[in-house]
């Protein structure tokens, strides 16, 4: 009997053997990020695969979480790693075979709606709600936060040149924004040194 394993599948319209990072995406629960596995030389594969068929892996909600945590042999962290590679794809879920083992299929966007269902969410709530868990803050306004930092410098790969450089535009004015608010609270002292230092 084949060992059922978690985040294993391929695509529907060309069998490309796949690992599921993301079983949803915030704002976009009808897409997935996933890594096609035959792009990846050897020693990351057999890295990846191993983290996959651990405990750890078998565990985790989303493969991502673990991901995160883990590096590769020479060092790189596996998620950073597969992200500035290009190697994280925004698929639709519909397109997306989970293979447990090789006896059974399940498309992801059904797999999704029995998770959800399970957990007594919709399907749009999924990514939210195991980010939020993951981060164990009392505050959800503060939940929301961590859950928009950590995936949506994954999810920027799936985005137009255009959408890029204005959601680059919009986190510059941001950073500005409280750069400013964090100077008003605590002023740079090594500036001010200097100044006095001039005087």
């Amino acid at each position: 009997m084949a060992k059922e394993l978690k985040h294993v599948g391929k695509m529907k319209n060309n069998s490309a053997r796949i690992v599921v990072a993301y079983r949803t995406i915030p704002g976009d629960s009808a897409s997935a990020l996933v890594v096609g596995t035959s792009g990846l030389p050897d020693a990351y594969h057999d890295s990846l695969m191993s983290l996959i068929e651990s405990e750890t892996g078998q565990q985790a909600n989303e493969l991502a979480d673990v991901l995160a945590t883990r590096r590769f042999p020479d060092g790189g962290v596996m998620l950073q790693w597969l992200h500035s590679g290009g190697h994280l794809k925004k698929v639709p879920t519909s397109l997306v075979l989970m293979t447990p083992n090789n006896q059974s299929l399940i498309p992801l966007n059904e797999l999704n709606e029995i998770i959800a269902k399970q957990k007594g969410v919709k399907v749009d709530d999924l990514a939210v709600t195991e980010q939020g868990k993951l981060s164990k803050k009392k505050d959800s306004k503060k939940e929301e936060i961590i859950v928009t930092d950590e995936i949506e410098p994954i999810i920027s790969v799936a985005l137009s040149p255009m959408e890029m450089r204005s959601k680059a535009d919009k986190l510059f004015k941001e950073a500005q924004a409280l750069r400013k608010q964090a100077d008003a609270v605590d002023p740079p002292k090594s500036k001010k040194k200097e100044i006095v230092g001039a005087e």
